[in-house]
């Protein structure tokens, strides 16, 4: 890090406060800062916290550290639930996370049970802060990020800079009006070669949007999938990333709702354990259009990856209530894949994606 942080991390504390939570004066806020180099951005959110004139907290949370708790630790303490992380959960009205990006394979060591009991852990923890707070997420670029996705440290920051900054409440207006025109739709049915042919009901189900509220960068047109209606067969070309392991070439399939296969080239014991978290971790709770055009490349970091334009995703776990959504579960898993060279989406029989481009 140089003394003089780059004034853009400025620029994004203001989108993230002043736009994304609207900190209001006296409200508490939590600032998880997890990685070293997510400090510049921490300094300036707390900085736009207090010129609000709200009590902005610092905690500092590391992959690093959770390795040592999982190499060193037994099975109560992998499976333990944080109790600070929890009472700030409790204690703040709006929470940030400034994550910074752990090197790929740090968790190579650690058993699939322990590994998929303390993810359980966090998932409760992400659950209370979806309930409890106002927040808002953001992955920053770092050089962990740049050696696992193989792009220049410069080019990150630039893709990253200008994806947060974009006039998000001008593209939300678009974005919006987009998803307007899939209201009322009752069907949709993604196709993608001969391994992936997948529908599934959206019936009764709303249509929103992610524009820079939640997350920064943002950009996505999202609903929550009738599970019961399940049908079908996807595959993922990019690899799955949950809890800082990579699984590739996974393959989901269910019929009439219930989850009949899974695959994985690699950490298929992995993949399997994180799919019995609990009885929603293998339903789906989300499926979703990218729109971000400030995000083209593969990052291996799906709160990048799922918002590139051209792609769809779908999370496997908790669903969005506000869509409609009723899966319940400790996790949220995003799983990207990429339509833009290959594939379509049909909604009511009707192309709405094809070659990565939204027909609506």
């Amino acid at each position: 890090m140089t003394n003089t942080p780059d004034p853009r991390w400025q620029q994004v504390a203001d989108v993230l406060v002043g736009y994304s939570t609207a900190v209001q004066p006296r409200e508490r806020v939590m600032i998880a800062m997890v990685e070293i180099e997510s400090f510049p951005l921490a300094q300036a959110v707390y900085q736009a916290c207090v010129k609000v004139a709200a009590f902005p907290q610092i905690q500092f949370l590391s992959e690093k550290l959770r390795h040592s708790l999982l190499k060193h630790g037994d099975a109560e303490q992998a499976r333990w639930l944080p109790e600070i992380e929890a009472y700030g959960m409790e204690w703040a009205d709006v929470y940030f996370g400034l994550r910074g990006a752990s090197d790929a394979g740090l968790m190579s060591d650690i058993s699939p049970s322990a590994l998929a009991a303390n993810q359980a852990a966090q998932g409760a923890i992400s659950t209370m802060r979806w309930e409890k707070t106002r927040w808002c997420l953001a992955r920053l670029p770092n050089e962990a990020m740049a050696r696992s996705s193989g792009i220049d440290l410069a080019e990150l920051e630039d893709m990253f800079f200008a994806a947060c900054l974009m006039d998000y409440e001008a593209a939300a207006a678009a974005w919006r009006a987009t998803a307007n025109r899939l209201v009322g739709s009752r069907t949709v049915r993604i196709v993608a070669g001969d391994q992936t042919d997948l529908e599934f009901s959206v019936a009764g189900r709303k249509w929103l949007v992610f524009d820079g509220r939640i997350n920064l960068p943002d950009g996505e047109i999202y609903t929550a999938p009738v599970n019961s209606s399940l049908n079908g067969r996807i595959h993922f070309d990019w690899p799955g990333l949950f809890g800082g392991v990579a699984m590739h070439d996974i393959r989901l399939e269910w019929r009439d709702g219930a989850l009949i296969q899974a695959s994985a080239r690699n950490n298929e014991d992995y993949l399997r354990r994180v799919l019995d978290t609990d009885a929603g971790a293998s339903r789906l709770g989300e499926f979703a259009f990218g729109l971000n055009p400030h995000i083209n490349q593969f990052c291996r970091d799906f709160l990048y990856d799922e918002k590139i334009g051209g792609t769809i995703h779908l999370a496997l776990g908790r669903a969005y209530p506000e869509c409609g959504g009723e899966n319940q579960s400790r996790i949220h898993w995003d799983l990207v894949k990429d339509l833009r060279t290959e594939g379509a989406v049909y909604v009511d029989g009707a192309p709405v994606m094809q070659g990565g481009k939204l027909l609506i």
